[in-house]
């Protein structure tokens, strides 16, 4: 990237973000240039108008004046999240460093609950493959209402009720609270969940989720951490927003 091509990606990076700030360390990393080279771009940006300012400390950073930041969208948490999913699978293509940029546009214009709603649900979406496999056609994502049922409770943090069958086809209904979306591993989508019945976390393969029911009652807080799980040779890529 050439130094007018950086100088206006600075500027977006940070309009995409206002009012939140990145320090020169995470510019650089993201620009790939020394720190010292953003901090001569910032200034140079600063000198010509541009209403950029510092803030000093460990957490301090660089952030532009909300009036460069762009008006709210009517994106929904789930909306902004599926647009992140898609690039995700996507991989390297034409046109990706933009298309990565026009998503965080999208996140740091909705407005200030919705956007940080996405980010949560984010977290909660990730892709896995093997390192030296590319990702496969998608499967069959279980019986119909059974993804969107799942996108909701982790969106509102509810408890779910399912039917499942293990692979021997043996149907039980249990509730679970859940952790993460997973998807990628042979083109399959998965729920990793903390199952009542089992008393344990347990990863439920959606095509093999009978019925799946929302249920009024909120998932008690468990750190997302101990929804991990223990798959060989795999590589877990999380959604990013930002």
């Amino acid at each position: 990237m050439n130094r007018t091509d950086r100088l206006y990606a600075l500027v977006e990076d940070l309009r995409a973000i206002a009012p939140r700030r990145r320090s020169a360390r995470e510019l650089a990393k993201r620009f790939e240039v020394s720190v010292r080279t953003i901090e001569r771009d910032i200034t140079a940006l600063q000198e010509s108008g541009v209403p950029i300012y510092a803030e000093p400390g460990r957490k301090g950073g660089y952030a532009i004046d909300k009036k460069m930041s762009l008006p709210p969208l009517n994106f929904t948490p789930a909306e902004a999240v599926a647009i992140a999913v898609a690039l995700s699978r996507a991989g390297d293509q034409p046109f990706g460093r933009q298309a990565r940029s026009a998503l965080r546009k999208v996140v740091a214009a909705m407005p200030g609950s919705e956007g940080e709603l996405a980010r949560e649900l984010a977290r909660r979406v990730q892709l896995m493959q093997p390192e030296s496999e590319p990702v496969g056609e998608v499967r069959p994502l279980g019986a119909e209402g059974v993804s969107r049922a799942i996108e909701e409770a982790l969106l509102r943090r509810r408890v779910l009720r399912l039917d499942y069958a293990d692979a021997k086809g043996a149907l039980t209904s249990r509730d679970v609270e859940p952790g993460v979306f997973l998807g990628g591993r042979g083109g399959f989508w998965y729920l990793v969940a903390w199952c009542r019945l089992r008393d344990d976390v347990r990863v439920f393969r959606l095509d093999r989720i009978a019925a799946a029911t929302v249920t009024p009652e909120r998932c008690p807080d468990r750190p997302l951490e101990g929804f991990a799980t223990e798959v060989p040779e795999m590589v877990v890529h999380g959604t990013v927003l930002d």
